[in-house]
């Protein structure tokens, strides 16, 4: 496929993860996809690496579970062949302690006939951690 094809297939995938769509998102995945994400997985519930579709269902649920998106943004995107590369912003809050984190992130993906089968997240996993494992704001 096209470089252009390949962002509008990415494009799809924003677009279905902010609507909640994880029925949509896993339609544009290969059946073998790898999803990775950064961090400690006994400390990010959603971190570490996903094969298949049933397990990157699982990440979408850990990922819901755990947090609340407040700002989600994908703001660049760049392709090269099979690959886009998008660099983006968000926040959330950890339902388990109340923490906020803001992160800038780059998001990789590899394409092949119109499908995703690699996805991997980038971000500051220190300060992710670091929400979900901190003592609880006060009020």
């Amino acid at each position: 496929m096209s470089e252009q094809e390949n962002l509008g297939v990415v494009d799809k995938a924003y677009e279905a993860f902010g609507q909640g769509d994880v029925a949509g998102v896993l339609d544009l995945l290969a059946e073998d996809v790898h999803w990775s994400t950064p961090g400690p997985p006994e400390v990010i519930p959603y971190a570490g690496l996903r094969t298949g579709h049933e397990q990157v269902e699982g990440y979408f649920e850990s990922f819901g579970g755990a947090v609340e998106v407040t700002e989600f943004e994908p703001q660049k995107f760049f392709a090269k062949d099979n690959m886009v590369v998008a660099l983006g912003h968000y926040a959330f809050r950890v339902k388990s302690t109340g923490n906020a984190v803001e992160t800038d992130w780059v998001h990789a993906f590899t394409l092949r006939d119109g499908k995703i089968v690699s996805f991997r997240g980038y971000e500051d996993s220190a300060a992710v951690a670091n929400a979900f494992t901190a003592k609880p704001p006060t009020a």
